[in-house]
């Protein structure tokens, strides 16, 4: 990839500015504020965009920052680069009330989707923070950040577990514990659901518990109240037939030792008085005699004991059928309360089995814990193979621009990096000002080389304040030769002064 156009439109302090970039390398001079790192804030704009900051941020953002001097609400700008033998061309507007983008091929005039991620491709997945990081040197911002570390770790880990550094070995990492979450939550819920089902089955069991007893008391006191029932009406038969055989005239309406009595009365009066009281007296005993039949017979038949205790063996054996009923009914109720209780220990134990993890669920969990496992074991294991290539490239690069003073460096995976010269080892810190910018330079094109395949334009602004001439020409002689395209925004006259003696063709462009 390399860009051939600039346009900006309406940006800071340009209007309708063209600047037409080359391959190779391609020197933007100006004097101080003449907008050079406007250029440069505008080129990442274009691909990466810019948001408005909220609240106070908004004040200092690089939004706020460069919007346009004059007629602000035409906040735009467009961006002509190859990618892949093609053009094309990328329109934005910055506007936060028209804000808009598009992309096309301008050699088939080809619409392309920048939210369907047509930029990102065409980029090669360079993001924001690694274009930061690599390519895209700011004034005084040549160190790096830990988004690089991270990054060239990822970059190690996926290729060495999957061949495929465009595979996020994070990304992949990240849905497998996404998914075990997920797992773990339906888990969860399945036992609270499980266990709000066996609250409720186990409330409605104590009430089914508490009508059995009630039920089995009651079946014991009308069996209890049934044996006495029947006691007594055994009792109560054993005095009818004994009553039966002492007294068979109990059931007489007048006895008839009575009615001989009254008789004997009767003839006694006519006989031993004399006449004429003996009639009166008779008729008086006679009409006496006949008002005591009256009357037993006006009270109806003689109730005997037998009689009584006949009416309450009908009574009792009543009792005992009505009692024998009932205990049937409670019986059948008893046995249904039971089967109900039985039937809600089963389901309270199929929900306890229920709520358990199944074999599938156990079979799952695991298979995603050993597939973590076994990821972040071989991306640890593997990642050295990177660490050392990075090594090498970085020792490489320094050792060029350097012009041979330091052979090696080592870099951790932090991007602490120490330098070897001779059989000394040097710290970072201990590096000049000049010699740790040239390092972290060598890093930057070192990751670049290792973390994509495109070959991308390489800005650097005012980066070489503090090179020396003889590092800073072997600097420029390494970016002609291994770099596509270079845009270097300075202020000085040193660079071009040592591109024309070194004979290094470059585009000039002079703001």
């Amino acid at each position: 990839m390399w860009v051939k156009e600039l346009i900006l439109k309406n940006f800071g302090k340009f209007k309708e500015k063209r600047i037409e970039l080359s391959e190779g390398i391609n020197l933007i001079y100006g004097e101080n504020e003449a907008g050079k790192t406007t250029i440069h804030t505008f080129l990442r704009g274009m691909l990466y965009g810019m948001e408005r900051g909220r609240g106070r941020a908004a004040l200092t953002d690089r939004f706020s920052k460069y919007e346009p001097w004059d007629d602000p609400n035409h906040y735009a700008g467009t961006l002509r680069f190859e990618s892949g033998g093609r053009t094309f061309c990328l329109n934005r507007n910055f506007d936060k009330y028209a804000k808009s983008a598009s992309l096309f091929c301008e050699d088939d005039g080809e619409e392309l989707s920048l939210e369907q991620g047509d930029l990102d491709v065409l980029l090669g997945g360079l993001q924001e923070t690694d274009y930061e990081n690599t390519i895209g040197v700011g004034q005084n911002k040549v160190m790096v950040g830990k988004e690089l570390a991270m990054e060239i770790k990822n970059f190690a880990a996926n290729y060495c577990v999957t061949g495929d550094s465009e595979l996020d070995l994070n990304v992949a990492l990240g849905n497998l514990k996404n998914r075990k979450k997920e797992l773990e939550q339906e888990i969860f819920a399945r036992k609270k659901s499980c266990q709000e089902k066996k609250d409720e089955l186990e409330l409605e069991a104590s009430y089914v518990w508490r009508d059995i007893y009630h039920l089995e008391q009651e079946i014991d006191r009308i069996k209890e109240q049934q044996n006495e029932e029947q006691e007594e009406m055994e009792r109560l038969q054993v005095q009818i037939r004994g009553e039966k055989s002492d007294n068979r005239f109990d059931r007489w309406r007048i006895h008839p030792i009575a009615m001989i009595v009254m008789v004997a009365i009767l003839i006694l009066a006519v006989i031993v008085f004399d006449r004429p009281w003996n009639l009166t007296i008779g008729i008086v005993v006679l009409l006496a005699e006949l008002l005591y039949i009256w009357n037993k017979f006006k009270n109806g038949k003689i109730k005997t004991k037998a009689d009584a205790a006949n009416e309450k063996e009908d009574i009792l054996r009543n009792q005992l059928i009505r009692n024998r009923w009932h205990l049937e009914k409670l019986g059948e109720d008893l046995e249904e309360k039971r089967v109900q209780y039985s039937n809600l220990m089963e389901q309270m134990e199929e929900m306890e089995q229920a709520g358990e993890e199944t074999i599938e669920q156990k079979r799952k969990k695991q298979a995603l814990e050993l597939a973590e496992a076994k990821m972040q074991e071989i991306a640890k294991e593997l990642q050295g193979n990177i660490s050392k290539r990075l090594n090498e490239t970085v020792s490489e690069i320094f050792c060029e621009i350097t012009d041979g003073k330091y052979e090696k460096v080592r870099v951790d995976e932090q991007l602490q990096v120490s330098v070897i010269h001779g059989n000394r080892r040097i710290e970072m810190n201990q590096l000049s000002q000049g010699a740790l910018e040239q390092l972290h330079f060598a890093l930057r094109m070192a990751a670049v080389r290792i973390l994509y395949e495109e070959d991308y334009p390489v800005i650097l602004d005012d980066t070489f304040a503090y090179y020396d001439d003889v590092r800073m020409a072997q600097t420029l002689r390494w970016l002609d030769e291994h770099v596509g395209q270079v845009m270097i925004f300075t202020c000085q006259k040193r660079e071009e002064e040592q591109l024309k003696k070194m004979g290094i063709l470059y585009n000039k462009v002079q703001l």
